[in-house]
């Protein structure tokens, strides 16, 4: 019997590390996150300002993955000119722990 069962495979299965990671992984999302887990609704340009280092297209990328992810919210309120402002949903509340432990972690 070899270790690749079709019942047993791991990898036929997607990993739920790997799973998480396509949603927060890569260099920006988990700052955009951090700086949204503040509270209050946070504008385009302050998102720029408070994520340093990070591009137009990456904010905008990221946002829009982040977006998709269901982990934050982006909301326009039809005002002139037009205001967009992202909030950390619910499902992105319950990740700030474990960030905050692998901060921990970082800093040990």
């Amino acid at each position: 019997m070899s270790k690749c069962e079709a019942t047993h495979c791991p990898c036929l299965q997607e990993c739920p590390l790997q799973s998480a990671l396509k949603c927060i992984g890569g260099k920006w999302k988990i700052p955009i996150i951090c700086v949204l887990s503040a509270g209050e609704g946070i504008r385009y340009n302050e998102l720029m300002k408070k994520v340093r280092g990070i591009t137009n297209t990456m904010l905008a990328l990221s946002l829009k993955e982040l977006e998709r992810d269901g982990l934050i919210t982006r909301v326009q309120y039809n005002e002139m000119p037009i205001r967009v402002e992202y909030f950390i949903t619910e499902k992105a509340k319950t990740l700030i722990p474990t960030l905050q432990s692998l901060a921990a972690w970082g800093m040990a």
